[in-house]
């Protein structure tokens, strides 16, 4: 028995780890021609139809270009940090769930929620380490502003994340709160929308999720919040020194972080893999088709998320570095906190059950 688990959940990391790698390319080709779009360019059209292998012709060479190691610098971080950037990255993974049956995620941690943010935290440390072991000072200075920014705006996240774990009843478990939405059951906190029950906690929790996906946008160096990154002013900051399958890694952790954020949003807020036709057996276990079909909600709601991550780089402009912190300490953090004592005085006004 012990074998046989071992092989099934290896073979859930193994399918899911793939999954992610490959929604790479794909993330990178739908970017480049929505932001020609956006902007009344082609974009890439001309390696395989549609542009559709350009991401795989970027990638073959970036494998093939000369791996250059600038002089001075601390070789054991320099190496370590594009591993660091990825492998979090990667990590947080594991406690989706991606469909209601169990062999749809890796595994089911009680306190998921604890683990993704605690996993996905440790990705300060490799830009930290990138910017400091490159021995250049744009790199060093893209760092300290990535890891001012990422430390500014874990705050605001962690205060949404709280008023929503409120609302859920305090749960810690992913699984629970896709559980409790499909259901209509919000914990303590019942909100009844609809008068049979609201399926998605985007509604009540609008406030929160808006902050959430703010800071998650933040958190992931992405347009306007890419002042880590700023070519006009930095080149390219904290990865400036890294070139070949290095910078490739920095680029993959760049878009699995987005796959991240927008999962965990799409957890917490969009139902996850709630929908049409996904119900439990008589058993009460959900068989193939209602789980491949909650899969697909899963991801299309992913999606959903991550076109309004392209959407807003190719509408809005860099924020100054001044407004970046203005933005998270002096209107964020207060909205978190004011979410709270509303959501608090909900469930007093409602009455405790």
């Amino acid at each position: 028995m012990f074998w046989w688990n071992l092989a099934e959940t290896l073979v859930r990391t193994i399918v899911i780890f793939a999954g992610a790698m490959t929604m790479v390319p794909v993330l990178i080709w739908m970017e480049r021609k929505l932001v020609a779009v956006f902007q009344v360019r082609v974009g890439p059209n001309r390696v395989g139809p549609f542009g559709l292998l350009q991401p795989m012709a970027d990638a073959l060479k970036l494998m093939m270009k000369e791996d250059i190691t600038p002089s001075g610098v601390d070789k054991p971080v320099y190496y370590l940090a594009p591993l660091l950037a990825l492998i979090p990255a990667v990590l947080a993974l594991g406690v989706i769930p991606f469909g209601p049956a169990p062999w749809a995620r890796i595994t089911d941690l009680y306190h998921s929620v604890l683990y993704s943010f605690a996993i996905s935290g440790l990705s300060v440390y490799a830009v930290a380490m990138a910017g400091w072991a490159s021995n250049n000072k744009y790199s060093l200075l893209g760092a300290l502003r990535a890891t001012a920014q990422m430390i500014s705006y874990e705050l605001p996240m962690g205060l949404a994340i709280i008023a929503a774990l409120i609302a859920m009843g305090g749960t810690t478990s992913w699984a629970e709160i896709v559980e409790r939405q499909a259901h209509g059951a919000f914990g303590i906190l019942d909100w009844n929308v609809f008068g049979n029950g609201n399926p998605w906690l985007i509604l009540p929790m609008l406030i929160a999720c808006l902050t959430y996906f703010t800071c998650g946008i933040a958190e992931t160096n992405r347009a306007p919040f890419d002042l880590a990154e700023a070519e006009s002013e930095l080149t390219a900051g904290f990865h400036t020194e890294y070139s070949s399958f290095k910078f490739a890694m920095f680029f993959m952790s760049e878009y699995v972080n987005m796959v991240i954020v927008s999962a965990l949003a799409t957890t917490l807020f969009l139902g996850g893999w709630s929908g049409p036709g996904v119900v439990q057996g008589a058993n009460g276990a959900y068989g193939i088709v209602p789980t491949l079909l909650g899969i697909v909600y899963f991801l299309a709601k992913v999606f959903v998320f991550i076109f309004i991550y392209m959407w807003l780089r190719a509408t809005l402009p860099r924020f100054r570095y001044d407004q970046l912190m203005n933005f998270g300490w002096k209107f964020l953090v207060p909205l978190g906190l004011a979410n709270i004592f509303l959501v608090c005085m909900a469930i007093a006004l409602n009455g405790w059950k």
